[in-house]
């Protein structure tokens, strides 16, 4: 499907790079175009494989007729110039995932895992335990680690764990998993897809081509996750529901008791969701839940996620830099009760933080940081809580740190992308971190 053909890819990136590399072993000519300078030495490896790098503000002036297909990078926006370009000149609009599918071995079966929170905690989960179940499992996607990566290594009768943003089901044509799960859905990307309404149509496209063979996985206490599976023609299992559900401090599946909280050393009801939904796959998938067992007394949660990084005089500090929009957040503040020094902002992408009302009583107070800290001071004015203004993470940090005090708690839970001053929500977390280890 890919071969000799003239390729023009939107955005470098980790996807834009791997799937440079995996097509041109296929006589294709690629080029490339980034806003934004480039590793030398990756650079350099492209280069050297014949494949075209051009740095451009304005990449749609470098696409014409001539192409074949346009791959762009998840976190283009579907209205960018260069997109719409394609789109006039009838040019096909797809993604690195997208792309990777058409190389994976027949008969691969795949599950995949998307949801507006909750996804990469849950994709990790499963992933450690089918790997202590001894299933033959790899891992990618949303999680960072592009299909185009990993696709050559995968082989028949390997099971494929993907993560899967709504950035990236945005472009699918003919992806198909076998087993979709549907964490939750929220608001959240509103300015990626324009509405709500066009949100949780992307989202649906994770059943996409499903016969009644295949598995959906849907958590029935999110109104909007159930809405979109109504009409699917998968065979459904809910959790949160009559059959699959936490009560009392029990995760039960088929309405059996499978494992106490205080067997799993990770905390937290949203963590103990994304476990009921791991187990009720291995229900599915017949998987002992010994497995399951042993993995969760020691699994300490993923990065970026509600992370304890330390505590220093009684002040403990938690990077939750993986929380890009106000429900994640209302997760983070379920998870303390009070006390709690709150960093918040970042990218401003019209989010509202009225979700976060009913906790407000938990906070000390908010510390407004990024693009979007007025909308934030506007938000804490309206609702008395008290608040101060930083432009960088680093100078509330250095404000915060003048004024906690023990048992107090220091919470990144930014509810806002971090576009605004870092590529990636990893880099404002690893910022936080390396400020909290130097205190």
């Amino acid at each position: 499907m890919y071969k000799g053909k003239k390729i023009f890819i939107l955005g470098m990136a980790k996807s834009g790079y791997e799937v440079a590399k995996l097509l041109v072993k296929d006589q294709n000519e690629i080029i490339i175009s980034d806003q934004k300078d480039q590793d030398e030495a990756k650079l350099a490896e492209l280069n050297a494989l014949g494949i075209k790098f051009i740095k451009s503000n304005e990449p749609e002036s470098l696409l014409d007729n001539s192409f074949d297909v346009l791959i762009k990078n998840p976190a283009v926006f579907p209205y960018h110039p260069c997109v719409k370009k394609a789109e006039a000149l009838k040019i096909p609009v797809v993604n690195e995932m997208e792309v990777a599918y058409h190389y994976l071995p027949k008969n691969t079966k795949i599950i995949g895992i998307t949801g507006s929170n909750g996804k990469t905690t849950t994709t990790t989960i499963i992933y450690e335990v089918l790997k202590k179940a001894g299933v033959n499992v790899i891992l990618g996607g949303n999680i960072g680690i592009p299909l185009s990566q990993i696709v050559r290594e995968i082989k028949k009768n390997d099971l494929l764990l993907l993560e899967i943003s709504d950035h990236q089901l945005n472009d699918f044509k003919d992806f198909k998993t076998n087993i979709s799960i549907v964490t939750n859905i929220c608001p959240t990307h509103l300015d990626f897809h324009g509405s709500y309404e066009a949100y949780k149509n992307v989202k649906k496209k994770i059943f996409d081509h499903h016969k009644k063979s295949d598995i959906a996985i849907v958590n029935k206490a999110s109104v909007d996750a159930y809405d979109i599976a109504r009409n699917i023609k998968s065979k459904k299992y809910y959790f949160n529901d009559e059959n699959n559900y936490l009560k009392d401090g029990i995760i039960y599946v088929n309405k059996e008791a499978v494992i106490n909280t205080k067997d799993i050393l990770l905390k937290g009801e949203h963590n103990y969701e994304n476990i009921l939904t791991m187990l009720v796959l291995l229900n599915i998938l017949q998987i002992d839940y010994k497995y399951a067992k042993e993995v969760l007394k020691d699994f300490k949660g993923v990065e970026h996620r509600i992370e304890y990084v330390r505590t220093i005089n009684g002040v403990a500090y938690y990077n939750d830099s993986k929380s890009t929009n106000p429900t994640a957040t209302v997760t983070a503040l379920k998870s303390f009760n009070s006390h709690i020094h709150l960093i918040l902002g970042g990218m401003d992408r019209n989010q509202e933080f009225t979700d976060l009302i009913p906790y407000l009583n938990r906070l000390t107070k908010i510390y407004a940081i990024g693009e979007v800290r007025n909308r934030i001071i506007d938000f804490c004015n309206q609702n008395n809580v008290p608040y101060e203004e930083h432009e960088f993470l680093k100078e509330a940090l250095a404000s915060i740190n003048k004024n906690v005090q023990a048992g107090d708690i220091v919470l990144l839970s930014p509810a806002s992308a971090s576009w605004d001053q870092y590529a990636k929500f990893e880099d404002r977390g690893d910022e936080f971190k390396k400020i909290v280890n130097e205190l």
